[in-house]
């Protein structure tokens, strides 16, 4: 329910936001702005689909590591 009300804005609200951007950064200011959290949101991405294979492999690692002690453990 947090998550709702937290983007849960819209109308007069989002202007009164805008507005208030506008006047802290000025125009020229913006565009660097959204520059700079675009660059931050694909830096994000590309940490969390490198942990993401890392962890694949890890698994995936421990999976063959189990399989191969199961089958050493049954042939002896």
């Amino acid at each position: 329910m947090g998550n709702i009300l937290l983007f849960n804005f819209f109308g007069p609200e989002m202007l009164v936001v805008l507005f208030a951007i506008l006047l802290l950064f000025g125009g020229k200011k913006i565009p660097e702005l959204m520059r700079g959290i675009g660059k931050g949101i694909r830096e994000f991405n590309t940490a969390r689909s490198s942990l993401e294979s890392e962890l694949k492999e890890g698994m995936e690692e421990a999976e063959r590591k189990e399989a191969a002690q199961k089958k050493e453990n049954s042939n002896a």
